[in-house]
């Protein structure tokens, strides 16, 4: 591990060790964040994260009892769970740090009601899934306390997984959800249409699906190296009266890709406001 930022690695205290925390404690330490300068707080942590935590010498605990104050506190747990957790860590938020939420649908006054007293520095982010595999994308919105250096920090500690967008405005999180926190969804289902698509078509169910989960996961690949915008990548593979012409006059006709991906983006918004309000 390259220990080379260890002196300024600043203390991150990460409750909640599952899918995305674990994530995001693989990409600090393969990033370089000094082991020593980071908690994890998990009941009951997969046997994957006991193996990182225990080789790379990172303290766990089991309660935030145990735990000691740092300057980011990480809330890495389900949304659902965020009303038992929260009330826990009042004795780890001082006001001078940040609170750092990635769970969907938890607004920045719920996130802050258990710390009042303190007036504490609250930063919500939308990660999404791809963050596993250091490929995710997550938009943070911070309230008025957090500091230009504290989002900077932030912003380093998530490109750990991914690439990382802010916001001012809130309410914009519940479109981000809809876009990027729910999108690996539509991608995935893009693939598993195009399969069965595929065998309809005559080919094989395990060569129509492999030939589905190389395209899609091959065309991401092109054009995340890409200068080209995606709408000019779609016209340079579109050749006048071919085979892609003729598929797309249907995906982008009528009722098409467009209209549908509109729909759904709005629904998953809408869905994300309600969820905020409960």
């Amino acid at each position: 591990m390259n220990s080379s930022h260890s002196p300024v690695s600043p203390t991150l205290c990460l409750v909640g060790a599952g899918n995305m925390g674990g994530a995001m404690l693989a990409g600090w330490l393969a990033a370089g964040h000094d082991a020593a300068a980071i908690t994890v707080i998990d009941p009951k942590p997969p046997e994957p994260m006991l193996k990182l935590i225990a080789d790379n010498g990172v303290q766990h605990v089991t309660s935030a009892a145990d735990a000691e104050q740092a300057e980011f506190i990480i809330v890495a747990v389900k949304p659902q769970m965020m009303e038992n957790v929260l009330p826990g860590l009042v004795d780890l938020v001082t006001g001078d740090n940040v609170v750092l939420s990635v769970a969907a649908g938890t607004t920045i006054a719920t996130l802050s009601s258990p710390f009042d007293s303190v007036s504490p520095r609250v930063v919500r982010a939308m990660p999404n899934t791809p963050a596993m595999v250091q490929r995710g994308i997550t938009v943070c919105v911070g309230n008025e306390r957090v500091s230009g250096v504290q989002k900077d920090q932030i912003s380093t500690l998530l490109q750990a997984v991914g690439k990382v967008e802010w916001v001012d405005d809130e309410v914009l999180i519940d479109a981000v959800t809809g876009v990027s926190g729910s999108g690996p969804a539509y991608v995935f289902h893009l693939a598993e249409a195009l399969a069965l698509a595929g065998e309809k078509a005559g080919l094989s169910a395990d060569l129509a699906a492999k030939l589905a989960q190389a395209t899609v996961s091959g065309a991401g690949e092109l054009m995340r190296q890409s200068d080209l915008t995606p709408a000019v990548l779609r016209q340079n593979v579109t050749s006048p009266n071919g085979t892609t012409q003729a598929a797309l006059e249907v995906l982008m006709g009528e009722g098409g890709f467009p209209q549908l991906l509109e729909k759904a983006v709005a629904a998953a918004t809408d869905r994300s406001r309600e969820l905020a309000k409960n």
